[in-house]
């Protein structure tokens, strides 16, 4: 994985698309969760999402690491 991107002249972190990447997953999957109703059953839907993210994320940047 490399440490820097070159985009347009700008140098950015290297989990930069990961995490975009991961906003959108998290996106599609709380529209389906709201859809679901399952954000009725837990005690804090906010917390959830992040919780759920922070979950997506760690996955997604630790499978780059090999």
């Amino acid at each position: 994985m490399p440490r820097e991107i070159a985009f347009y002249g700008m140098l950015m972190p290297g989990l930069l698309p990961v995490f975009v990447g991961c906003l959108l997953l998290m996106v599609l999957l709380d529209l389906l969760l709201g859809h679901l109703g399952a954000y009725r059953r837990v005690w804090h839907p906010a917390l959830l999402r992040l919780a759920l993210f922070v979950c997506l994320f760690g996955i997604a940047g630790l499978s780059l690491i090999r």
